[in-house]
């Protein structure tokens, strides 16, 4: 695809070229990444209960949840990726970038939690009565 700013690249847009791209990056960090796999399949497991006693908020609420969550662990593996490819050996500003990136995916990660937790104790009673 053309690079708009930089010129370079092929010209012309193609959505189903960008939504094959977008697959084999979600795919990747599913495969190589379990913390990816496990967060979607527990936000799957809620979210299956949510729709059938049809809770649409509820269901908007976790999928929203989710989708920042996998984002943030996107970018999170993207910063780490990218700063162990630019500097192998230890550096403390790495380090701190690093770091950076993790607390914020770990922002991400501690506000899913609590959306799938008050998601759970809001659809137990649908479940065990």
């Amino acid at each position: 695809m053309k690079n708009k700013f930089l010129e370079t690249g092929e010209h012309g847009y193609h959505p189903l070229r960008k939504f094959k791209i977008i697959l084999s990056g979600l795919r990747f960090a599913v495969i190589y990444d379990f913390s990816v796999l496990y967060k979607i399949i527990l936000s799957v497991l809620l979210l299956i209960p949510v729709i059938l006693y049809k809770e649409w908020v509820d269901a908007s609420l976790i999928i929203l949840a989710t989708g920042v969550m996998i984002a943030g662990e996107l970018f999170n593996t993207a910063i780490e990726a990218v700063c162990d490819f630019m500097e192998t050996r230890c550096n403390e500003k790495i380090r701190i970038i690093k770091d950076i990136a993790a607390a914020a995916a770990g922002i991400t990660i501690f506000t899913w939690i609590v959306v799938l937790l008050i998601e759970f104790i809001k659809i137990l009673p649908h479940i065990t009565g």
